[in-house]
């Protein structure tokens, strides 16, 4: 699972491949608690278990890949 963070004030952007056995939910509702508290860190760990930490109050937006099951490829049209 992929994990993208806008950061304020920063036209890039923090790209996180997080282990293949993460747990959506889990991460989620880390996040979630990390951004609700003033002050907090946001901690995720990577694929090769490097931790990044990011303050909330600098967080802009947080993107996560779409569940496993969602993810299309191919043509269609609708």
């Amino acid at each position: 699972m992929d994990v993208r963070i806008g950061i304020v004030q920063s036209m890039k952007e923090l790209d996180i491949e997080l282990p293949d056995d993460a747990d959506r939910d889990k991460v989620l509702a880390d996040i979630e608690e990390a951004l609700g508290e003033e002050g907090r860190i946001l901690w995720l760990t990577d694929r090769k278990g490097r931790q990044v930490g990011v303050p909330a109050s600098k967080v802009a937006y947080v993107e996560l890949d779409p569940p496993a099951g969602d993810r299309r490829v191919g043509f269609g049209t609708s």
